[in-house]
Formats: C-alpha cells, structure tokens, sequence
C-alpha cells in the first residue's frame, strides 16, 4: 500500500485533523515531515519525523524517502515536483493534484511572482483556508485513498 507523506511545516491544522482521521480509517502509512516535532495523537499508522533545522531539510527527507505511487501533501511547488519526478503523487492541501501536466507551469508562475515580490510588487498572498477548501481537500484525499487502498 502507498504511503502518505505530508510536507507538515506549512500544513494547516484542519488538514492535518482530516489527514489523521484519513489514515486513521483507512489504516494508511502517513508521515508528517517538519524541521519541528508536529503535535499528533498516539497512532499506529500517524507518525511524526522531526528533522535538522536548516533550508528545504524537510523537503530533502521527503524526496529521500518518498516512494512511486506515495501521495505526497503539499503546497510547496519546487518539492512537488521532484516528488512527481520520482514518480509520487501530490495534492496540496486544498485538495488540488498536481502532476507532469500542470506542475512546470505552476512553478514559473511562482518564480514569476517571486521576481514581483523582489522588486518592490505587493502581490498578495494565497486567501486563507476555508471551509470549502476543508471540503475539497477531505472529499480529494477519500477518492485517492479509495482509489489506492489496496495497491
């Protein structure tokens, strides 16, 4: 079976609650992966990996240990796509997949507003987690696990 693994330094909370509840029932393998330890409950298949302090080490252990056919959670689009190349799944926590078809597009655009962003351009930032992003997110993560359950 597929493991999960959560880019867990920018996951909200209520992702978080959803993700655990997920695996949970479905008696899932997931992985929590943060520079900091990430408050979880006791659990045989929810596991928290605290890693180094440092740049993209969390992200370094996840590509490292991120499986083909793992689903990866994340909203980080420079991790995203070295998890796609290693053949993974990845969702981000709105519930959107990204793979090889919209993933490049995605991270030029990043990089694009990045260059905004240094230059002086106040471009905003992304709308803050709703209920219908909880939604989305939920119902996505049960169709892939469903999807995925015994492979």
């Amino acid at each position: 079976m597929p493991s999960l693994w959560v880019d867990a330094d920018a996951c909200p909370r209520a992702a978080r609650e959803i993700i655990v509840r997920a695996a949970e029932r479905t008696a899932t393998p997931t992985w929590f992966v943060a520079n900091h330890a990430v408050p979880l409950p006791p659990s045989k298949w929810v596991k928290g990996l605290a890693v180094s302090q440092g740049f993209d080490a969390a992200d370094n252990e996840i590509v490292e240990r991120i499986q083909q056919g793992d689903l990866l959670i994340t909203s980080d689009l420079p991790l995203a796509l070295e998890a796609i190349e290693r053949e993974a799944r990845v969702m981000t926590t709105r519930g959107e997949a990204l793979d090889a078809n919209n993933i490049r597009a995605r991270v030029q655009m990043r990089d694009f507003m990045e260059t905004l962003r240094a230059s002086g351009e106040h471009t905003g930032g992304p709308s803050g987690y709703s209920d219908a992003d909880r939604r989305e997110f939920a119902n996505a993560l049960d169709r892939w696990l469903a999807k995925n359950q015994h492979r």
